[in-house]
């Protein structure tokens, strides 16, 4: 069975390899921009299905999963940083508080005319932050290439107070409900992921 990853994102190629899925990494080119009323889990929702859609045009036989994460606090989306100062901003806003992750994930297989779509929703609380711990953390590189300038799986682990919800979802890519979207496709995961592993180890 063939999968296809429409992603360039380097966490959700690593959460997809930890199943043990044998896949490709094929990114799209799909513009990030939310629509005028869109919700946070639309916005989601849409970009994971156009990731996976213009991935599954041309290889119609595989199964693609594509996904699109955001935070939202408040009524303000935060995605990734447009530089050091955005990502300064945005820190010294969560700090103290309490946000959601959204995550769209899509399953497409063209030839099959299958499509699936679902979002899964976390809520992450970050400690207090002083300017100089913000500065830091900043200055790592880090914040700026993720949405709401932290990674989870990352420095900024030591940040965050709580995660209530899924934990791969915060980091990208829901396995558990991917797990789910699999099974609902007639996909047995324990199957495709079989060729993956060796017995009593994990690929490396």
């Amino acid at each position: 069975m063939k999968f296809v990853l429409a992603s360039a994102s380097p966490r959700r190629r690593e959460l997809l390899a930890s199943i043990g899925l044998e896949f490709d990494v094929i990114p799209s080119a799909v513009p990030e921009v939310r629509a005028a009323g869109e919700s946070p889990e639309e916005y989601v929702a849409r970009l994971s299905r156009e990731k996976a859609a213009a991935i599954a045009a041309r290889h119609a036989e595989s199964w693609v999963i594509a996904a699109d994460t955001t935070v939202l606090l408040g009524e303000e989306l935060l995605e990734k940083p447009l530089d050091a100062a955005d990502a300064t901003r945005m820190l010294a806003t969560i700090a103290g508080k309490t946000h959601i992750v959204y995550t769209g994930v899509t399953l497409q297989n063209a030839a099959g005319g299958y499509h699936d779509t679902r979002v899964a929703e976390s809520e992450v609380r970050m400690l207090p932050l002083s300017e100089r711990e913000i500065e830091w953390y900043v200055a790592t590189g880090e914040p700026l290439d993720k949405a709401g300038a932290y990674a989870v799986q990352g420095i900024g682990s030591m940040f965050i107070d709580s995660v209530h919800g899924s934990y791969t979802n915060v980091v990208g890519l829901p396995l558990a409900l991917l797990y789910q979207m699999l099974k609902r496709a007639g996909i047995d995961p324990l199957a495709a992921a079989g060729e993956g592993f060796k017995l009593g180890s994990r690929r490396s």
